[in-house]
């Protein structure tokens, strides 16, 4: 069992946003990519492409104060 934030990623139809990251959070997100997939049990990391947007959902649904104003 992964302790980590994200867990398993589930595929949904895409909707394609073109940002820049910086190059040390661009690092990271490659670093936590071979992290989750380990802990995961996956043959490969992940693309950026596709955890980033599993990493702001959760990131998203863990905002208290979002949900809240939301709701409103």
């Amino acid at each position: 069992m992964t302790k980590l934030r994200l867990g398993p990623i589930t595929e949904e139809k895409p909707v394609k946003l073109t940002i820049e990251l910086p190059g040390e959070l661009m690092r990271d997100i490659v670093d936590y990519a071979r992290v989750h997939a380990r802990l995961n049990a996956l043959e490969a990391p992940l693309s950026p492409a596709r955890i980033v947007p599993a990493m702001i959902a959760r990131f998203i649904a863990g905002d208290r104060e979002f949900s809240k104003q939301r709701r409103k």
